[in-house]
């Protein structure tokens, strides 16, 4: 599903990347290195501070990271992002080793941490930026959309909506500023907006 259509001039971005220690604070591993034989998924559920503290602690996870992605506007700032003039979502990126944690072990988490039925928001966070996304390979995305399926009945039986997750093929991912980089291990009494449904998602 693609929510999110970008109805505004986009802003023009910059050339140059965000400079970025790619060292991660909390699992000494490099934030740009994908180890051959793991994978790599990106995941939007709201606020990335809390989302990327989830994914981090899972074991299997290699490295994580947030930024920017399903937008237009090259090299982002996280300011033009809240404008809803890039197109972006903020999203998580999740390097993990697929011996030590399956696919639908990972999208499971995703769905239960917040609602995917709430649109161009999540809980108090309104804005497309917060939007709820999947964005990775063909393989992926078939078995996020399959999953789905599954969890959109869970929902339903406990009264919840539609899911509205944007569910489509990784473009390119712009890290985030430094500071936003494993934010709540930095400030640990942070701001996290991450607040599940409660519905147990099956896999």
């Amino acid at each position: 599903m693609n929510l999110y259509e970008l109805t505004r001039t986009p802003l023009p971005g910059r050339a140059e990347a965000m400079p970025l220690d790619s060292t991660h604070a909390v699992l000494g591993t490099d934030m740009t290195v994908v180890p051959q034989g793991f994978e790599t998924l990106w995941l939007g559920l709201g606020c990335f501070w809390g989302a990327e503290r989830l994914f981090w602690k899972l074991p299997g996870v290699y490295s994580t990271a947030v930024g920017y992605a399903g937008g237009i506007t090259p090299n982002p700032t996280y300011e033009e992002v809240c404008s809803g003039q890039t197109g972006h979502a903020e999203v998580v990126q999740i390097v993990y080793n697929p011996e030590e944690i399956t696919l639908a072990e990972l999208l499971a988490e995703f769905w239960q941490a917040h609602d995917p039925t709430q649109g161009l928001r999540q809980g108090n966070d309104i804005g497309a930026q917060y939007r709820s996304a999947v964005y990775g390979s063909e393989a992926q995305l078939a078995e996020a959309t399959k999953l789905a399926q599954v969890y959109q009945q869970q929902l339903k039986a406990d009264g919840y909506c539609v899911i509205t997750t944007e569910v489509k093929p990784m473009g390119v991912f712009y890290y985030a500023e430094q500071y936003h980089q494993q934010y709540l291990h930095k400030n640990p009494t942070g701001y996290c907006g991450l607040k599940g449904t409660g519905v147990v998602c099956p896999i």
